[in-house]
């Protein structure tokens, strides 16, 4: 790389441009071999920097996944949110209809979750180690903006449920953390993945994520509606 590349990159453009190489090659990686097994030095021989060169652009390999999180964050939400404004609104939990309902959203759901194998990798990844290295304003900087994608979609369930505000966030927070959580015991892709599929002994270790999740948001859904609708005791 050549002093002219080093001052082209001075330029906001030319900043942002490299930042969005180097976002793109860590995505492909972590898609590639998940987001444990990438390293700083490999996002550089991918994007043909030297490491140091990238403290340039992020702190840390940390800073690098957090950035890639908030986006999926946002990318998820839309989706998420334009499949929920197609369900109906049903304010009646006791109805037969509500349970059909129910069902949809926690469908939808983890549907919207597993069709994105890289923002689920990065939802386990970020509470673990992603937030552990990197400065405190990055860290509020990314909350800040996973906050706004819960809040944004646990509006659009309360528009159509009978959930309130905090119930509505914790199905969203439920259905991310439990996304994260049931992508990394699935061990798709793996060697882990096969074993357990080619050992009978072992059959219960395989999870399908999709209807493990559906399953897990139906009974949140449902049961925070039986519980609002249950009198009061004096």
């Amino acid at each position: 790389m050549t002093t002219a590349d080093f001052l082209r990159a001075r330029s906001p453009e030319a900043k942002a441009a490299r930042e969005t190489k180097i976002l793109n090659a860590a995505a492909r990686l972590a898609t590639a071999k998940g987001v444990r097994e990438v390293t700083m030095t490999a996002i550089a021989d991918e994007v043909g920097m030297h490491k140091s060169a990238m403290l340039r652009y992020f702190e840390t390999r940390e800073d690098i996944f957090l950035r890639l999180a908030a986006t999926a964050w946002h990318d998820w939400s839309d989706e998420a949110n334009d499949r929920l404004k197609e369900t109906a609104p049903c304010p009646d939990t006791a109805s037969e209809k509500w349970h059909g309902t129910a069902h949809t959203i926690a469908s939808d759901l983890a549907r919207s979750l597993v069709a994105r194998p890289l923002f689920c990798d990065l939802l386990a990844h970020t509470p673990l180690n992603l937030e552990r290295n990197v400065s405190t304003d990055t860290i509020r900087t990314f909350k800040q903006r996973a906050i706004a994608e819960v809040e944004r979609t646990a509006d659009t369930l309360c528009a159509i449920t009978p959930l309130n505000a905090d119930q509505a966030r914790a199905v969203v927070t439920t259905a991310t953390s439990m996304a994260g959580a049931l992508w990394q015991m699935a061990a798709p892709g793996t060697q882990l993945r096969a074993f357990y599929e080619s050992d009978p002994e072992l059959a219960h270790s395989v999870v399908d994520v999709e209807p493990r999740l559906t399953d897990i948001l139906t009974a949140l859904l449902t049961g925070y509606t039986v519980s609002s609708s249950r009198p009061t005791e004096n």
